[in-house]
């Protein structure tokens, strides 16, 4: 088993390779003068099982051009099995037609990836669980919710809280914590006019004096939360924290989450945090390197995988 990462997230791969106790396998990533991407792998790979860690977070194209990189570097070595670690999927949110004359990007991307020469896909909190369906190979989506849960028991003990759902999409995400942490479940129901801008409608569930906890799989301007937030307040809340897997952050987001009323923002380190991100005194991260390791170690293994979040 050799652990291959490029440049996106190197923190997220160098923890996953210290949980399994395993050396980072030695090759370059590296850009031309022109920013073509280039790939050379500095030690044996063939017959071996090698698992590419990348997320295609920003810059989106970048990244996923050095995934793909990788990928073919890897089949022309003769790797035996090769597997794709996505932590964060980019173009996730492009799943479907919004409108006349409009891609799929999700698809495309699935397209590239296995035309690379991946075997299978490990990801984690795919936006919408069909795009699993968009690869002809093996995909592994891992949920960050078993560990926000502990953190979540760590942080609020037996408090009786209320998980919110900051819109009705993300019900079945928001309904599975509860259970785990024996919660309430509210909705945030709300109109999005144009792409980027939301408005909050109304709240479905009763709020009052509740520790509220908004529950999202992607945060990106962050505006859907904050006036979440507010109108959770607005609705009587007690306070409100925030947890969500994929930390994108763009634009002015992280001065927005400053400026409102989330006591906290919990993200994971599936992207890597930029300097604002390590900043701001009202986000805070956790890891997911365990969870994911523990699950490149069972597809090593040939186990279960799904046996983690039993």
């Amino acid at each position: 088993m050799k652990i291959l990462a490029g440049n996106s997230n190197r923190p997220l791969a160098e923890a996953i390779a210290a949980y399994l106790n395993l050396p980072m396998t030695k090759a370059s990533v590296r850009r031309f003068s022109d920013m073509e991407v280039f790939v050379e792998i500095h030690e044996n790979v063939r017959g071996q099982d090698v698992f590419v860690i990348q997320s295609t977070s920003f810059p989106t194209n970048d990244n996923l051009m050095e995934l793909l990189v990788c990928i073919d570097a890897l089949k022309r070595a003769s790797a035996r099995r090769i597997t794709a670690v996505i932590p964060y999927f980019g173009y996730a949110r492009q799943d479907r037609k919004p409108g006349p004359r409009t891609p799929i990007s999700a698809k495309l991307v699935a397209n590239l990836v296995t035309v690379a020469g991946a075997n299978r896909v490990l990801t984690l909190d795919l936006h919408a669980g069909q795009i699993q369906g968009f690869f002809d190979i093996p995909t592994d989506n891992l949920f960050a919710a078993p560990v926000m849960v502990g953190d979540i028991k760590a942080r609020f003990g037996d408090e009786r809280l209320m998980i919110v759902s900051p819109d009705v999409g993300g019900v079945v995400r928001a309904r599975a914590v509860a259970k785990r942490v024996d919660g309430d479940l509210a909705i945030v129901d709300k109109r999005r006019e144009r792409a980027g801008e939301s408005e909050v409608m109304n709240i479905i569930g009763d709020v009052e004096g509740r520790n509220c906890i908004l529950v999202d799989d992607i945060v990106d301007s962050a505006g859907t939360l904050c006036n979440a937030a507010e109108a959770l307040m607005k609705a009587g809340a007690a306070r409100v924290s925030a947890y969500v897997t994929h930390g994108v952050l763009s634009g002015g987001a992280v001065a927005r989450v400053s400026a409102s009323r989330l006591d906290n923002l919990v993200i994971t380190d599936s992207i890597q945090a930029t300097e604002a991100v390590r900043l701001c005194h009202n986000i805070r991260r956790i890891s997911i390197a365990p969870l994911i390791a523990e699950a490149m170690r069972r597809i090593n293994d040939e186990s279960s995988v799904s046996s983690l979040f039993d």
